[in-house]
């Protein structure tokens, strides 16, 4: 399984353009080591949009859902940094889905991703892990294919109020790969609207990712060690 953990937290989102240089840096130099030094968050990884919406994709692997609602989580999300008070409010439109791993094909996470939304149950979601996400990774172009589906509501803490109130995430396919076009040409066809309806799916986005810059934990505990 390419994917760390058993479980995920699948973030979408804008901001303002004004403040998003601000944001990459604050993003990268201190709220992602932050949020891998918490018990259970194992990788995080912040892709930007070539097409489609929102610009902004954050995904966090880790271990197990609980590592999602646990108190240490808390308790960042109620004790926000003074850089994060001042970034929140410039954030639009943000999603946050709390999503365990119903399935993770092929290795490794490719620079190039599609990230295809969509509400449904059990019919697409075996139809996909049956049938169309296994053969996927195999293809040129591609690498990984991961179904995630939101399984715990996110709890109002003080950094959302800061930016309002999140929206969910139902289900979600990822696939991965190291070539933009193979990436683009599956998702619209393989992973096309007309052919996720037809198994049962709604409300189907698809937008295309560049990935922007990914921590481990590990690299965090490893650089503590050398000091």
């Amino acid at each position: 399984m390419p994917l760390l953990g058993s479980a995920a937290m699948l973030l979408g989102f804008d901001v303002v353009p004004e403040a998003m240089a601000e944001h990459d840096r604050w993003h990268t130099h201190e709220h992602l080591p932050e949020r891998l030094s918490i018990p259970g968050f194992l990788r995080g990884t912040r892709w930007c949009a070539l097409r489609g919406a929102p610009h902004y994709m954050v995904l966090y692997e880790v271990e197990g859902l609980a590592a999602l609602t646990s108190g240490a989580y808390l308790q960042r999300l109620n004790n926000p940094t003074p850089w994060t008070s001042a970034l929140m409010p410039h954030y639009r439109g943000m999603t946050r889905g709390l999503c365990t791993v119903l399935g993770s094909f092929g290795l490794g996470l490719g620079h190039v991703g599609a990230l295809v939304r969509f509400t449904g149950g059990d019919d697409v979601h075996r139809w996909l892990l049956s049938e169309a996400l296994p053969a996927l990774p195999l293809r040129a172009g591609l690498g990984s294919a991961h179904l995630l589906h939101g399984a715990a509501a996110a709890a109002m803490t003080c950094e959302q109020r800061l930016r309002g109130a999140d929206g969910a995430v139902d289900s979600a396919l990822l696939l991965t790969g190291y070539d933009v076009d193979a990436v683009r040409d599956a998702a619209a066809t393989t992973l096309a609207p007309a052919v996720l309806a037809q198994r049962g799916a709604g409300d189907v986005t698809t937008a295309l990712y560049r990935a922007d810059y990914s921590l481990v934990s590990a690299e965090l505990q490893a650089a503590r060690t050398a000091r």
